[in-house]
Formats: structure tokens, C-alpha cells, sequence
């Protein structure tokens, strides 16, 4: 590693030993992390434009992996450059170490060259904020850094290397190795999984929730076995999506904003709930209007969760969400018959939807939803990266939008930042090898995310992106229309010319010119990805075609609202 700091070296062979693969950033002036990591024979290190970008890359990889991913930033502005993707890995609970720098301990406080104070910049979206002042201590940081983003509630760790450490000789002696850093799991004590089981047990019309934490402890199968058990209809939250396939009989969507009609009666129907792995944030309570007197049972990791989402838990278990869920199923005894019932209300409920909103049953003219129903058969086993604008909520809805068995996804969290969808999608397809990675955005996102595209080409990251085009942001123009405000900024009167980026860069562009027309260039835009091209397929939308759970919540008249324009 000749020219590179021996701290560096160090650093990198800590992440290494404490099971950290990948390390995100942008080159610095003179050799650091990043060159370190691509000189390690266990890191894989990846360049990028743009420190928002690759902030969301590692939110993407660290999502689809489980594992900690780091993020190699420089102090002042990069810093500050990452800082609004850094607040969504920690609304995701992304196990996310970022290792920055500091200025000379000289300049701190008394005009130095990029002088700001990181640690009050992170303190809104971090686990814990480690300073490394002497060379000593680096190892341990590093290392604590790890465990703290993947224990407990998952999330962002920042070790911050103090300039006279980066120019410090370190020895060569490598400091002991202790191996990867395990994610720590526990189980709540048999009284509270009795006492949360005895409330289950009376429950007459159950609802199981399962949220990001559900899917990120991999707690699928052991959710569906006690659903399976309790009787019970299982929702989910967009970042809970994945965690069982929605193809098996009992899954009937999501919840709250992104509830389709007519399954939003299940979620408004149960008497209890149990949530795992949810703090039931804002858009999974919206038109959820008898969630505040519901028998609430919730299952988290992290005890801030309980209660943070207005409703107060009748029983609060903290613990690994697979392992709890598999130990308070074998204490339900079987369902009854009046859960019988309750299953075939839900059941109706979940076959009306499909005959409304299914491929077959969905007649309407709208060029979004024929996009996202032809998804779900020309990429059966792709990876879904969403974005939130307005059209693309479409891909929220199931079945719209359907996850199967071998297909994931990937959301922007509770912060929805705009451009998420595709700044994150290289890092996905890196941790997704085998299997295609597609993006469903708006123009608005697509143009956000753009600098993240050299990064994919460079790297021959087959990626799909499918833009809904509304010739600008159709979510603030949709409010305004519905206030009567003027909507003129929120057009795009110069677009940027996202399909010259993407053709420079080796890839390709379609515009469908018709809804018939749009499988036929899904199907050619998976080819070109296939060989590791970039292909965007442009899809023109109308403004009035605003997605259920918009309509229903947003605008007056709700689900019998007429066009918008």
C-alpha cells in the first residue's frame, strides 16, 4: 500500500476483520480511506460523484445485505453533502459507519479551513459519534463503530479521525483480529411473551404488522407461521414489503397511506394488532382511523419504538423480531371459529382487490399501472428500488405492484427524500448480484438521482430505470391544485436531459409511445441490463392518475374525487 497513510492501512484492515465489505466515497486529495480499501484484498471500494449519492448507495447495499456498509467522507462539506441521505439510513435503521476526517486541531474553532462541527450536524441520525484523537484508539473506534449500527436499533455510527491521527506512524503490527462483529439477538422473558400471548389469545378479529425490523431480522417464515396459527391477516409497511411474499393468501398489502381499497377494512376492521418491527409512523396511521383503540402488541428491538407511534402498547416486547415472533406463536393455542369468519371477510376484502386492481382487472387507462403490472411478469425475480413522488406511488400498492417469492424491494424511509430511488440503486445492484435491480421514480427523482449513474456505468451495473414523466413534480402540484394555488413552478420549463446521460453512457432509451407498447419495451430495457447497460424506459402520465391512497386521504371528495385537471 506504498503512498497510502498508515492509518489508513489500519483503518481498513479493521473494517475488514470486524466484517465490513464495501466502503463508498469520493477520492480525496491525498490518499485515504478509499484508496485503503481498494488496496485491502476483503474490501471492495467504490467511487463515486457525488457524497448524497453515495450516501444512498450504502443505504442500498447495507439494506439488501443486512451487513454494515461504510461510507468514506472528507470534513466540512462532504460531510455536509451526505448529511440528508444520512437522516434516511437512519429512518431505515441502514447499518451505516461512516468514517470522516477533522481539521487540524489548530484551526478548530478559530477560522480553520472547513471547520464545521460534525458531531452537532449528526447528532439528529446517530447511533453514536466516536472522535479518534490518538492513533491508539483507532482500532477501537472502528470496531465499536460496527457494532453499534447493526446492535440493538440498527443505524449510523460516525468515527471521526482527528488530522494528526491521519498523519500519524502507526505500526504494521495489525491490532488483534477478533473476527466479524455478530449481531447481538434477545428474546423478552417468559412472563412478558405469556402476558403479550394472553392478550392475543382473546383477540377476535387480529391483524398482523409487519414493519422494517420484521424484514430486517428475516422474520418472515416465523410470521407466517404464527399468523398461520393466531388466524390472523397479515399488512404490512412499504419498508416491511419483502418480509413474506404477497402472494400467500393471508397477506392483504399495506397499510395506512399506501392501503388499497378495499383492503384498508382489514387494517380498520381488527381489534388487535400485533406490530413487529413498526414505530406505526405517520404514513402507515394515515386513514387508519380505529387504530387508537386497538389492543396494540408490538415487537421491537429498540424500546424508543414503543408508543412513539401515538398508540400506547398493551404489551411491549423487546427483542430479536424472528426469535420473539417463533417463541409467542407456540404459546397461541389454535384459532377459532369466529377468526374463521374474520379470515374470510379479510379474504373477500383481498380478492376484491385483485379483481380491481390486478393486471386482469384493471381496464383503466393509465400507463403507470401498465408498467407496474407488467414488472411484476418480465422481472419475477427483481429487485425494486421506489422513489416517492406521486405517480410512482403507484408501485406501493399491491396488487399493483406485486413482491413474490424471489422478488424484494427497496424504499426510501420515513423521510422519503426525493431522489432516493436512483442514487440508491447502484449500491443495491452491487449487493443483489444475479438479479436484475429496478428503479420506479418520477422525472422529478430521476433528475435528483442522476449523479449516481457514472457510478453504475463504470461498474457495468445493469440497471432498469422506469420514469414516469409528469413534466415535473406532480405531488406539490396535486396539493396545489387541490388549494387552488398556483402550480406553474412545479412544471419543468428546461429538463434536464437525463436520456443524452444515459445514452453518453453506453446505455438506452425508450419512450413508449402507448400503453400496449410498454411491455414490449420492459422486456428489451431487461435485455440491455442483462449485458450491463443502463436502460430508462420514459412512460408519460397524466396528473389525474393519483394513486388510491392519495386520492382517498388528499383530496376533497376522496376515492369519488374527478380529474384533477
Amino acid at each position: 500500500m506504498s503512498g497510502i497513510p498508515s492509518a489508513w492501512q489500519q483503518a481498513a484492515g479493521c473494517l475488514a476483520d470486524a466484517g465490513c465489505e464495501t466502503v463508498f466515497g469520493l477520492p480525496t486529495d491525498e490518499p485515504g480511506l478509499l484508496d485503503a480499501a481498494d488496496a485491502h484484498p476483503k474490501l471492495r471500494a467504490v467511487g463515486v460523484r457525488a457524497h448524497r449519492a453515495g450516501a444512498c448507495m450504502a443505504i442500498g447495499h447495507a439494506v439488501v445485505t443486512g451487513r454494515p456498509v461504510v461510507l468514506a467522507l472528507g470534513a466540512g462539506p462532504p460531510f455536509g453533502d451526505a448529511v440528508t441521505a444520512l437522516i434516511e439510513a437512519d429512518s431505515l435503521c441502514a447499518p451505516v459507519v461512516v468514517v470522516t476526517t477533522r481539521i487540524p486541531a489548530e484551526g478548530l474553532g478559530r477560522g480553520g479551513f472547513q471547520d464545521v462541527d460534525q458531531a452537532a450536524l449528526a447528532a439528529a441520525f446517530t447511533t453514536t459519534y466516536l472522535r479518534v484523537q490518538d492513533p491508539g484508539t483507532l482500532a477501537w473506534a472502528l470496531r465499536r463503530a460496527v457494532h453499534m449500527s447493526v446492535n440493538g436499533r440498527p443505524g449510523v455510527s460516525v468515527v471521526e479521525v482527528g488530522h494528526e491521527v491521519t498523519e500519524a506512524v502507526i505500526p504494521a503490527d495489525a491490532p488483534p483480529g477478533y473476527g466479524s462483529v455478530r449481531r447481538l439477538r434477545s428474546v423478552p422473558e417468559e412472563a412478558e411473551l405469556r402476558r403479550a400471548a394472553g392478550i392475543l389469545a382473546v383477540a377476535e378479529r387480529p391483524l398482523l404488522l409487519l414493519g422494517g425490523g420484521a424484514r430486517a431480522a428475516a422474520a418472515g417464515p416465523a410470521a407466517l407461521a404464527l399468523a398461520e396459527r393466531w388466524g390472523a391477516p397479515v399488512m404490512t409497511t412499504a419498508a416491511g414489503r419483502s418480509t413474506v411474499p404477497e402472494d400467500h393468501p393471508l397477506v392483504c398489502g399495506s397499510v395506512g397511506l399506501y392501503a388499497t381499497p378495499p383492503l384498508e377494512t382489514v387494517q380498520c376492521g381488527a381489534d388487535t394488532v400485533l406490530a413487529v418491527g413498526s414505530r406505526l409512523e405517520e404514513t402507515a396511521r394515515l386513514g387508519w382511523d380505529t387504530l387508537e383503540s386497538v389492543r396494540l402488541v408490538q415487537i421491537d428491538s429498540d424500546p424508543a419504538a414503543f408508543g412513539a407511534g401515538v398508540v400506547e402498547p398493551a404489551a411491549a416486547l423487546l427483542g430479536d423480531a424472528a426469535a420473539t415472533v417463533a417463541l409467542l406463536a407456540g404459546l397461541l393455542p389454535q384459532r377459532t371459529r369466529e377468526r374463521e369468519e374474520w379470515l374470510r371477510t379479510a379474504a373477500h376484502a383481498r380478492r376484491a382487490a385483485q379483481l380491481s386492481w390486478s393486471a386482469d382487472g384493471d381496464r383503466a387507462d393509465s400507463p403507470a399501472r401498465t408498467a407496474l403490472h407488467a414488472l411484476a411478469e418480465i422481472f419475477p425475480e427483481a429487485t425494486t428500488v421506489h422513489d416517492n413522488g406521486m405517480n410512482d406511488i403507484w408501485s406501493y400498492h399491491w396488487p399493483v405492484h406485486r413482491v413474490g417469492p424471489r422478488a424484494r424491494t427497496v424504499v426510501p424511509g420515513e423521510q422519503t427524500m426525493l431522489g432516493f430511488g436512483t442514487a440508491a440503486a447502484p449500491g443495491v445492484a452491487l449487493a443483489a448480484a444475479g438479479r436484475p435491480t429496478v428503479v420506479v421514480c418520477g422525472d422529478g427523482g430521476a433528475e435528483m438521482g442522476l449523479d449516481a449513474l457514472p457510478t453504475a456505468a463504470e461498474l457495468g451495473l445493469g440497471l432498469v430505470l422506469v420514469v414516469f414523466d409528469n413534466h415535473g413534480y406532480g405531488w406539490p402540484r396535486l396539493l396545489r391544485h387541490e388549494l387552488d394555488a398556483p402550480t406553474g413552478l412545479t412544471r419543468f420549463a428546461r429538463p434536464l436531459p437525463v436520456d443524452d446521460v444515459v445514452r453518453g453512457l453506453g446505455g438506452q432509451v425508450e419512450s413508449p409511445d402507448g400503453a400496449d407498447t410498454i411491455p414490449a419495451a420492459l422486456r428489451r430495457a431487461r435485455d440491455a441490463a442483462a449485458s450491463g447497460c443502463i436502460a430508462l424506459v420514459r412512460i408519460k402520465v397524466p396528473d389525474d392518475d393519483v394513486p388510491p391512497g392519495v386520492r382517498r386521504l388528499f383530496l376533497t371528495g376522496g376515492e369519488d374525487a374527478g380529474d384533477l385537471i
